[in-house]
Formats: C-alpha cells, structure tokens, sequence
C-alpha cells in the first residue's frame, strides 16, 4: 500500500508537469475563482426577497387599531322633545374603541407589477455590471499568458544560442591548439556563454513569476513543467462583430427606465379594494348607547390620488434625459472600441508583414555565421567578430520569435476588444 501511494505521488506530479493550459481555459477558470463570483448568488437572492416582498401586496393587510378618549360633548336629545314611557340615556364624555380591519386589495392601478418588473430590471443591470466587471479579468490573463509563452520562446532561442557556444567553444579550444587563435579568444567565446547562462536565470526567473501570479487568478497550481498551448495563427481574421457585456448593460439600464416609467404612470390610477372592520366599543354604532357593544363593517373601498399628476410630466422627462445620457455613454463606448478595432487591425497587418521576412533574414544570418567560421578557421577573422555574427543571428531568431507572440496577443487582444470568438 505504501508503495502504491508513493507511485501514485510520483505520477501525480508528472501529470502535473505535462498538463496543458490553453487561453480559453485560464480565462474560465481566472473567473470561476475571482472573488466578485459570488456576488451572482448574492444578487439572485436578493431579486427572490424583493419579488416576494411585492407579490405580498396582494394578501390581506391587517391592522389593529385602539383608542381612548374624552370630549367636551356627547350627542343628546333635548328635553323639550319627550318621548312618553322612554328615556334616553346620555353617552358618557369618556368613550373607548379597539377595532381589527382587514383590507383586501382588488386593484392598485399596477404599482405591484410595476414594482416587479423594477425589481426585475434591477437585478438584470447589476448582473450585467458584474459581467462587465469580470470582463476585464480577460486582458490580464491575456497578459500573463502571452507573456509566459514569450519567455519561452526566448528560453528556446537562449538554449540554441548556448549550444552553438558550446560548439564555438570546441572550435576555437582546437584552434588555440593549432595556434589559429589565442586564449583571449577563448575567453570571448566564454564570456558569450557566461552571458546567455544569465539570461537563462534571468528569463526563468521572469517565468516562475509569471506561472505564480496566473496560478493566484486561476486558483490552481500551474507547475514549471507544465505546457501553455499557442493559439494558432489564422491565415484570415474572422469577420468581427462587437459584443461587449457594457452594450447588455446599457440595455438593461434603458429597461429598468422603462419599468421606472409604468410606475410612475400608475401611481395616479384609482386603487380599489375590500376592507371588514370588527371590533368593540362604548360606544358601538349606536352613538346612543352607554355599553360596551361589539359592532363590524364590511365594504368595498376605493381612493384616488390626483397629487402624482403634478409631477408627472417633469418624472417623465427626467427619466428621458437619463435614457439620452445612456445612449450617448453608449456612442462614446462604441466610438472608442471601434478606434481600437482599427489600432489592432493594422498592428496585426504590420506584424504579418514584418514576419514575411524574417525567416529569409534568419537564413541569411545563418549564412553569415558560418561564413564567418570558415573566415575564422582561415585565420582572416578574428573570433571577436565571429561573436558578433552569431550575436546577430541570435538576435533575428529572438525577433521572429517575439513578433510571432506578439501577433497572437494582438489577434487576441482584437478578440476581447470586440467579445468575438
């Protein structure tokens, strides 16, 4: 058993290092783990509560109502009115009343379903605000991720330069034998190594980081070992079309204006409803009466409010003037993205046109370099320019090397300026 998990570690850590990490992939997993996710649940539960809290204006309201009084006056029957064989007695000054009403809402000229769809809306533009917010997690992924793959495009270009040093290096050792060259020639060749041999650190050390601060957005442990897939270079870009979440959020804004409007449209309807009062009190319905008496009422009720209309027209207006603020958000939102389309275009352009050279200077400079060898051998050249021809060779790998990630973060980075696919 202790072999089997001890194996089962060794294999574990292998897969580790062989795992492959496409864009795509730490893109979905940077969001699922940045901490603003949980605001989707948050905001869910907050839409059920006020949904709910607006349904419940359709269930009877009841209240209870209690009071004790007295007044200078009661109700009585003057004397000089008689009424043979009946006395009419005198209500006392103090008198007492406690009452339960029921009210029953029938119609409230819509403020419910308004109240509704606000709370509805409401919850769409926050969700789309937070889409909006996560949004902005793609370019710094972006970033990483390009950047880790240009580090190893350079730690490959950094591995061939040291292994035609060490083949440098044999060369001139035998040509100092064969009193060609010096040991100061020797040296130069060593320095050069010594050199690349810093960049290595320098550049791994660069990578490491990089891994770290990618593994903390996708909330998984990315080794050294393991693998970033390289986007593939389209021969044509696909037609793109924008598709940003702040163009949903500025939807969403006009909608809840929308349902903002109806309220304020049914604020001045009539409200009708039933209500049932039951209670006890001295005195009840019989003014007369010096008794407690239980008494009820039953009814239909209707009130209408004219107040809202003054204000009505100016509510409206400033809703409008909110609309128009967002459309021109909106305009300016896509005046700037499409600015953006058109700075990425032509640097995708300029990179493919650079690139379509690159390989024939890199095949030029190699001819060069070995040139310069065979100059070398011949003892018309010394090693000190011999290094700088395999400098310049060097430096054309590197340049085609980072023009080519450079035209994958532009095609990306085109990608998420637009939300195309």
């Amino acid at each position: 058993m202790k072999h089997f998990f001890i194996l089962f570690i060794f294999l574990s850590g292998i897969f580790a290092a062989q795992a492959q990490w496409s864009l795509d992939n730490c893109i979905e997993k940077a969001r699922n783990n940045y901490p603003l996710i949980k605001r989707y649940g948050l905001i869910e539960q907050s839409k059920e509560y006020n949904l709910s809290n607006a349904a419940k204006g359709y269930l009877p309201q009841i209240q209870f109502n209690a009071r004790a009084t007295y007044q200078s006056e009661v109700t009585t029957i003057p004397v000089s009115i008689p009424i043979p064989g009946f006395e009419i007695p005198t209500p006392s000054k103090d008198q007492y009343q406690a009452v339960v009403e029921v009210n029953q809402l029938i119609w409230d000229g819509g403020i419910i379903r308004s109240q509704r769809k606000i709370t509805k809306a409401g919850y769409e533009m926050e969700v789309k605000q937070l889409e909006v917010d996560l949004y902005a997690l793609n370019e710094r992924v972006n970033q990483l991720f390009f950047g880790i793959l240009l580090f190893d495009a350079q730690l490959e270009q950094n591995r061939i330069l040291q292994d035609e040093l060490k083949r440098n290096h044999l060369l001139v050792s035998n040509y100092v034998k064969n009193g060609i060259a010096n040991q100061a020639d020797l040296d130069a060749v060593k320095v050069e190594q010594l050199n690349a041999e810093q960049t290595q650190t320098q550049l791994q050390f660069a990578r490491t980081a990089y891994l770290e601060m990618l593994s903390m957005m996708t909330g998984e442990t990315i080794n050294a070992g393991a693998t970033l897939v390289k986007p593939s270079v389209e021969e044509a870009l696909p037609a793109f079309s924008i598709n940003r979440p702040e163009l949903s959020f500025f939807d969403a804004q006009n909608s809840l204006f929308d349902s903002q409007k109806e309220l304020i449209k049914s604020a001045y309807m009539p409200k009708l409803g039933l209500f049932v009062q039951g209670g006890i009190g001295r005195p009840g319905l019989n003014m007369l009466s010096d008794s407690f008496e239980p008494f009820y009422i039953g009814g239909v009720r209707m009130s209408w409010n004219f107040s809202p209309l003054y204000t009505q027209k100016n509510d409206l207006q400033k809703i409008d003037v909110n609309k128009n603020m967002v459309g021109a958000q909106r305009e300016l939102f896509l005046y700037n993205i499409n600015l953006s389309v058109i700075r990425e275009n032509q640097e995708i352009k300029r990179l493919r046109d650079l690139m379509k050279n690159d390989d024939e200077i890199i095949v030029l400079r190699e001819n060069i370099r070995k040139a310069a060898e065979a100059k070398v051998a011949g003892g018309v050249m010394t090693v000190t320019e011999l290094m700088r021809e395999i400098s310049q060779e060097t430096l054309a790998r590197q340049t085609k090397a980072a023009r080519e990630i450079d035209l994958l973060m532009a095609i990306a980075k085109l990608k998420n300026v637009t939300n195309s696919k």
